[in-house]
């Protein structure tokens, strides 16, 4: 588990390298996210984490971070779509270490897929969800 939240701390910063928005501010929270190819995690650290690797396979990642840095554990859910709005379920699960906290949730995907991801995000039990919407475009390594 400890390996795969380096990883995933990896894959962040490579995001946020690439993209200048990879978070959205919500209130005194910070919503991290990212999408990448499973192949991107080592065999090992998949096979210890049942996350099934493929060229056709990946991860969306969402993080809620209070604004003091740390994780916050969250109702997480919401669907991809491609460009011919055909939808698939997004299943999250948590991934935790110390103050750390992520949810994962595996999709499936075509060679150029250009997806949306409409994930709803509940940070706050007291408070509505926060309607997250972003787009990547995915390829087949």
């Amino acid at each position: 588990m400890k390996y795969l939240i380096v990883l995933l701390s990896a894959v962040f910063s490579l995001t946020a390298q690439a993209e200048q928005h990879d978070y959205k501010q919500h209130g005194d929270h910070k919503i991290f996210y990212s999408a990448f190819n499973s192949t991107f995690i080592d065999p090992d650290i998949a096979v210890a984490n049942q996350i099934v690797r493929g060229k056709d396979k990946g991860l969306v990642n969402i993080a809620v971070v209070l604004q003091a840095g740390t994780g916050k554990p969250a109702l997480i859910s919401g669907n991809v779509y491609n460009i011919f709005q055909m939808s698939q379920n997004l299943e999250f699960f948590e991934v935790r270490e110390q103050d750390t906290v992520y949810y994962l949730a595996p999709f499936e995907f075509e060679n150029e897929d250009f997806l949306t991801f409409k994930i709803s995000v509940q940070a706050d039990p007291n408070m509505p969800a926060y309607e997250l919407k972003f787009q990547k475009k995915m390829y087949h390594d």
